[in-house]
């Protein structure tokens, strides 16, 4: 049996190219893992299974990123061997927060482990799961470009802190997109870089291209992230396709009291201080 955390990421600014042909979008943005983390545990079976906490249904059963990532790794280990697999969610859904492409790459790093599988093989892996599971399998603080699948480590980040806020809001993340191409290919909102924390002002302003797309399919993320902004006397931005809404804080003291602040009604309102992987092997369960 083996046990692992996976990490949710933020995305520090998020920069769209045109539909390629491919299909995907070229990105641009610095990806930051966070310590909001799911648990994984894979343990050998008599058939196969793949549970929520307590047992529970996770979603879309069998077609779940988590199992088909270890699925994969067994396929190219050519075994039999059942396995169950175990999904405990912190991360919120549908939030831009990379959930699903955390647990995919914990469940290919768990299974690599398990199968004996080299990273070389998990990395060829990554890409076929998602645009988001070749970050999540590296973590840290990386700039992510190409449609996702191009990671470019960089020095950790550290010296502040995140208030995170997840309003009663679920986008999509292929409407986003789909939406972003209707609208024209937007510029999204940009927070400056003299309101950045130090450690980012290099990179300029950061602006999430998705920004516009994602409002005009939930106009009502623009109230909150107005609110927001209200409360905390400083820029937000959002994470990814979102709903989740973020702002920089001197360090987890100040980020937990703007996070308690959030008003009723959001689905997540936590402080996150920054990580420097984007899962790691566990003894606990």
């Amino acid at each position: 049996m083996i046990h692992a955390l996976a990490y949710a990421k933020v995305n520090f600014g998020l920069r769209v190219g045109r539909l390629r042909d491919d299909g995907y979008h070229s990105i641009d943005s610095i990806f930051q893992s966070v310590a909001i983390a799911d648990r994984l545990t894979v343990a050998a079976a008599e058939e196969d299974a793949v549970v929520g906490v307590g047992g529970r249904p996770v979603a879309d059963g069998f077609g779940n990123l988590v199992f088909r990532a270890v699925k994969a790794v067994r396929d190219r280990a050519d075994s039999q061997q059942p396995l169950h697999v175990s999904l405990d969610k912190a991360i919120p859904a549908a939030a831009g927060l990379g959930g699903g492409s955390a647990d995919a790459a914990a469940g290919l790093a768990v299974a690599g482990r398990y199968f004996g599988v080299s990273r070389e093989i998990l990395d060829s892996l990554a890409p076929e799961l998602g645009s988001d599971v070749p970050f999540c399998l590296v973590g840290g603080t990386a700039r992510v470009s190409g449609r996702g699948d191009v990671v470019t480590a960089m020095d950790g980040l550290d010296g502040f802190s995140l208030a995170i806020v997840v309003p009663p809001i679920e986008i999509s993340t292929p409407a986003a997109f789909h939406r972003w191409d209707e609208l024209g290919d937007p510029e999204g909102l940009c927070i400056p870089q003299r309101a950045l924390p130090p450690q980012l002002r290099d990179e300029g302003d950061l602006r999430n291209d998705l920004y516009p797309a994602a409002v005009a399919l939930a106009p009502e993320l623009d109230d909150w992230r107005a609110e927001l902004e209200e409360r905390w006397s400083r820029p937000v931005l959002l994470s990814g396709s979102g709903a989740s809404l973020f702002g920089f804080f001197i360090d987890s003291d100040e980020a937990a009291a703007a996070a308690n602040s959030v008003p009723k009604g959001a689905r997540f309102a936590e402080a996150c201080d920054l990580v420097s992987v984007g899962w790691r092997m566990t003894t606990e369960p």
